[in-house]
């Protein structure tokens, strides 16, 4: 499979929705609770300041999705943010991976110097392995920081890499 990281383009907003809602739905990892639909999947990895879409470029299939933005403003508008969402039936294949990769390489591009990651869910150990893997550094736990949709709270870890 060759996969190959494009700027966001109106062209992807259902598949991206379909992605992204998924991870919503699962409730184990985005803080978002409403899902998109194609119209504003549309406006919303619009206005970030980068979305990047995985396709397989052999059948043209979107297979995972990240959006980078600033974490805060002004003073603190330096430090971006991220998250990142794999096809539910294309996890394990280095995709994840590829879209981190990616977006630490445009982060700087945009003139970010720091990618901080501030509730990645500590019972993630998939992304918790691979953000250590590139080189994260781990800032803290926050005990019960997210609340899972089984209705616990899990312990949330920070995360920050200089870009």
């Amino acid at each position: 499979m060759n996969i190959e990281i494009k700027p966001f383009e109106k062209r992807f907003a259902a598949e991206a929705a379909a992605i992204w809602n998924k991870v919503v739905d699962d409730g184990e990892a985005f803080p978002q609770l409403d899902f998109l639909d194609e119209k504003s999947a549309e406006k919303f990895f619009d206005e970030q300041d980068f979305t990047g879409i995985a396709v397989n470029t052999e059948t043209g299939e979107v297979l995972g999705l990240y959006i980078l933005h600033p974490n805060n403003i002004g003073r603190c508008g330096h430090i971006a943010n991220a998250s990142y969402a794999v096809k539910s039936t294309c996890r394990g294949h280095g995709i994840g991976e590829k879209l981190v990769s990616h977006c630490l390489a445009k982060g700087g591009e945009l003139g970010f110097k720091i990618l901080q990651f501030n509730a990645v869910v500590a019972a993630n150990s998939v992304a918790l392995h691979l953000y250590e893997k590139l080189g994260f550094i781990r800032l803290g736990t926050v005990p019960g920081g997210f609340l899972m949709k089984d209705g616990h709270y899990e312990d949330i870890v920070l995360f920050y890499h200089l870009l």
